[in-house]
């Protein structure tokens, strides 16, 4: 979509104005957004992340601490984005950074009310407020953008003031599709800090105060990839994990149901589960109208056929039904329904998961679809009056997943797998993890899982080993299979 032009000149005088008011409001509004019925909301682990660049950034003595003052936070809405800036004001604040040097605003505001860019407002906060210009600056100043990807030349704004002055610290927040649309300079000099749904760990450590042992997560994570190397470390994390969960005191795979369910957002942390709902399938809405309609154009006809699109993701089994098959039941073509999907992607609402294929092999399959969260699948079938979490196979569905997500998670943040991919053959296992030329197949279930599925896609991938995740125990090797209690599994 092309870049909307300012129809005139914006007064500088209402530019002034604005950023006063911002600076005089910020104060009232991080009180109001970091915290509820007077207690302080807890912080995500992304939060410490970030405040560790902070820190090295006020600290700047060295030349590695101002390395990372150009953040880049993508995020689907809904996930905790404009929290996580104004918990970073607060800290600027009580580290003694005064008001006036701590500048927040939304680039969709500015654009909708203002028709104003990035660019327009810092240069009206430094010149202005700070009565200088970015090269002269002598003093540490913080710029905090939130739905920077309504402003096409976020990027670059961003990249110049990096180049111009070692004085600046930028966050820059907005779609999952933030990180696509930087130019290569600025992908060059910016730290991605991507901020993800909650998982089952993070959920209990926030609502239930339960944290896991130091190291679990890298344990799992490793142990999956060499599993007979860390089967010991695993092992160690997974009973100390055990001995912790006793202070739920509620049976714990009760509490994963709960987070399979709802557990996903941080609202889930204070509200009701119908209220949660609500407010995932309000976001959901804002997705469809505010950031789709963002990254692409479209009628206004086609916002009912996205409603729709997810609405049939919701009800179906991934992979069940073509974009052929989906156009016809739509009555929509099937290229509109593949850009739809693509866009959809490019907020993450949505991730695709492709058959695999191997050398020169081509597999006329469909891509199978699954949400971030699985909550997002839970409140729309909700929505759509088709969701009974006693139904098990429907946790099944999410537990699914959660699995999909956690192996999407760990490729666009770790790099730890170059592909992760569904198994097109009949009766296939549920996922494909390839390593280099490793392919390591995967079957998942909340219950218990038989081991012939695993067993036949180890021959015909040949490969190592296979992983079942399932409703047991604990970790065990039997052979070449690897097995994972989906609750361990969850702490990845």
């Amino acid at each position: 979509m092309k870049r909307d032009k300012k129809p005139v000149e914006i007064e500088r005088d209402v530019l002034i104005r604005y950023v006063y008011a911002k600076l005089s409001e910020a104060p009232e509004l991080a009180k109001k957004l970091t915290e509820i019925n007077g207690q302080e909301l807890k912080y995500r682990r992304v939060y410490f992340r970030i405040k560790k660049h902070v820190t090295d950034f006020l600290m700047g003595e060295k030349p590695g601490n101002i390395e990372n003052r150009f953040l880049v936070m993508p995020g689907l809405r809904g996930v905790g984005k404009t929290t996580l800036l104004f918990q970073i004001y607060n800290y600027l604040r009580k580290e003694n950074i005064q008001e006036n040097r701590i500048l927040y605003f939304s680039a969709d505001e500015i654009k909708t009310y203002l028709g104003a860019d990035i660019k327009d407002i810092v240069d009206v906060f430094i010149r202005e407020v700070h009565n200088t210009s970015v090269v002269g600056l002598d003093k540490k100043l913080f710029i905090l953008v939130d739905e920077a990807h309504y402003d096409r030349e976020w990027s670059s704004v961003g990249k110049i003031l990096y180049d111009q002055s070692k004085e600046i610290f930028m966050i820059f927040t907005g779609s999952s599709a933030l990180s696509l649309e930087m130019n290569v300079d600025a992908a060059r000099r910016s730290k991605r800090e991507m901020v993800f749904p909650m998982n089952f760990s993070e959920y209990i450590t926030l609502k239930y105060n339960i944290f896991p042992p130091k190291g679990m997560a890298e344990s799992l994570r490793e142990f999956i990839f060499r599993p007979k190397t860390f089967f010991g470390y695993a092992s160690k994390n997974e009973n100390l994990m055990k001995k912790n969960l006793i202070k739920l005191r509620k049976p714990v795979d009760k509490v994963f149901e709960e987070f399979l369910c709802v557990g996903g957002f941080p609202i889930s942390l204070y509200l009701s589960k119908t209220d949660v709902y609500e407010r995932i399938f309000d976001m959901v809405s804002r997705v469809i109208e505010k950031d789709v309609f963002s990254l692409q154009s479209f009628t206004s006809d086609t916002r009912n056929t996205i409603a729709r699109i997810l609405a049939f993701l919701a009800l179906q089994k991934p992979g069940e039904v073509s974009d052929m098959k989906l156009s016809q039941k739509l009555g929509t073509s099937p290229t509109m329904v593949r850009n739809i999907l693509h866009i959809l992607e490019k907020t993450h609402l949505i991730f695709s998961v492709k058959p695999y294929s191997g050398a020169g092999k081509i597999v006329r399959k469909p891509w199978k679809y699954y949400f971030l969260s699985p909550s997002i699948h839970a409140a729309l079938m909700f929505k759509i009056g088709m969701f009974d979490e006693k139904n098990r196979e429907i946790l099944g569905l999410l537990g699914e997943n959660f699995a999909a997500s956690s192996f999407f998670r760990i490729k666009e943040t770790m790099g730890m797998v170059t592909g992760v991919f569904y198994d097109p053959e009949e009766g296939g296992v549920d996922f494909i993890l390839q390593k280099g030329e490793r392919l390591i197949p995967v079957e998942v279930g909340i219950g218990k899982k038989s081991k012939g599925q695993i067993k036949k896609a180890i021959e015909r991938y040949n490969s190592p080993y296979g992983i079942v995740i399932h409703g047991g125990e604990k970790i065990e090797i039997k052979g070449n299979i690897v097995y994972i209690p989906i609750i361990t599994f969850s702490f990845l």
